[in-house]
């Protein structure tokens, strides 16, 4: 069926992005706000926009009822997720199933099967994509899991198996340790998931951590759109992303790829989706998990393909097969994005909320964002309020871009994470290519030192002025 009229069930940066892919293929828009966001950019620019509910997302961006309400009184004939809120929640397929609107992402059963980690695992291994040895099974006893520990052999992690984003999640180096941190991952899963089963996985040393995008239609034809690196990560949480892996082989492309399009193929899966990947430095991959949603970090997969990756996914949603094959996938030059946190990382990166006195972002690069100067950036959401995406014919071309784009972005009246992201771009670790998860861990002292050299010289040239 042909898409008229697409609800977006979002805010900030990818909403707007939504909106743009839905315009150029003439679909209108209907923005959902809460009563925090009744200014935002996504609300303005919309063709129709409904207020779901107060500032908190439980009430609102979380509230499946009043964003179902708000699509049918608006005769909006989809809804697009974004990603976060409910982008992994099968209640909201369901609840579009029923009411007879397009769920712009996989079936309810594709996010129920791979949103819960053990199962996910399960099924990739019966799939035959490579998994870290591990144990996922249903006695949870403290005995039992020392056990497994002790099998598998530490160091070895423990992770919520309906976790995301590092939430349940813990490092156990010795025996010693692992009563006191299963403790710790299970209280920590319990209030975040209202789920306290965990699995355990061999912790991989130093590990890259790579994923395949993936886009399949409701016709049998899957593609893979290459990988992105993430090893950039604080707390789990990814700072940095780059395409293509500047150690992965084209011959290992293709077997990660291949890995991935026949896992989708064989759980059905429909739209876009992404498979995380653990890299050794062997260069032997281990399924982590699969994102059934857009990633935060597709841009860059979409400057070295030329590829719409929404506009693939409202395409494939209604209904049409993929236009193009597999062969028709190539790439050109290096894409590397940064994410621009309202976050002090002097104060232990402490999300930030008041007004933006001034934005002017650089000119030369991909900016995407929701901002304006003498917005509020309330405190209630995620504190990425910005993504900058530079593209350029060679790594170290992009590199240098995404640092000159850094240096000239204004965002006044906000602490942000904006010279801390130029020094990492800027760490020879990683502007050698060789930045593992391992790396913030190893070098964030130095990182936040010479942020606040920063931002003593920019506070000098301030009081100057």
């Amino acid at each position: 069926m042909a898409i008229r009229r697409i609800l977006i069930a979002n805010r900030g940066e990818i909403a707007l992005r939504i909106h743009r892919a839905a315009h150029e293929m003439g679909i209108e828009t209907v923005a959902v706000h809460s009563t925090a966001d009744a200014d935002a950019m996504h609300v303005r620019l919309a063709d129709h926009a409904v207020c779901i509910g107060p500032p908190s997302a439980t009430d609102s961006y979380l509230n499946v009822a009043a964003i179902i309400s708000a699509a049918e009184v608006t005769d909006a004939d989809a809804i697009h997720p974004g990603y976060g809120f409910l982008a992994e929640n099968e209640a909201l397929p369901v609840a579009c199933a029923a009411a007879g609107i397009v769920f712009v992402g996989p079936g309810a059963e594709a996010i129920r099967s791979m949103g819960d980690k053990a199962g996910a695992k399960a099924l990739m291994i019966a799939a035959g994509v490579p998994c870290v040895p591990g144990y996922q099974g249903e006695d949870q006893s403290e005995a039992t899991l020392l056990e497994e520990a002790r099998r598998i052999g530490f160091p070895v992690m423990i992770k919520a198996t309906a976790g995301g984003g590092g939430r349940g999640m813990r490092l156990v180096e010795r025996e010693a340790e692992f009563a006191g941190l299963l403790k710790s991952a299970k209280s920590e899963a319990k209030g975040a998931f209202g789920n306290d089963v965990v699995l355990l996985e061999k912790a991989i040393a130093d590990p890259r951590h790579v994923e395949i995008q993936i886009m399949a239609d409701r016709h049998g034809n899957a593609i893979h759109c290459g990988e992105r690196d993430c090893s950039v990560q604080r707390r789990h949480q990814k700072v940095v992303e780059e395409a293509p892996s500047p150690v992965v082989s084209p011959e290992l492309r293709a077997r990660m790829g291949q890995a991935s399009v026949d896992a989708a193929k064989a759980i059905g899966y429909v739209g876009a989706g992404t498979f995380e990947y653990l890299l050794d430095g062997e260069g032997n991959f281990y399924f982590m998990e699969m994102n059934t949603r857009l990633q935060v970090e597709h841009p860059v997969t979409e400057a070295i393909t030329g590829l719409d990756l929404v506009e693939l996914q409202l395409r494939v949603a209604a209904g049409e097969a993929l236009p193009l094959a597999q062969e028709d996938v190539r790439f050109s030059g290096h894409a590397i994005e940064v994410r621009l946190c309202a976050e002090d990382p002097q104060a232990g990166f402490m999300p930030q909320s008041g007004v933006l006195a001034l934005w002017e972002p650089a000119g030369f690069v991909r900016v995407e964002h929701g901002l304006r100067s003498g917005l509020e950036v309330p405190p209630y959401y995620d504190s990425m309020i910005a993504k900058l995406i530079a593209h350029g014919s060679s790594r170290d071309d992009a590199r240098r871009r995404l640092v000159a784009a850094l240096e000239q972005t204004v965002a006044m009246g906000l602490r942000t994470n904006k010279d801390f992201l130029g020094d990492c771009l800027e760490h020879p670790v990683f502007a050698a290519g060789e930045a593992t998860t391992a790396f913030i861990g190893d070098h964030g002292a130095a990182l936040l030192a010479d942020g606040a050299e920063g931002e003593a010289q920019a506070a000098m040239v301030a009081a100057a002025v």
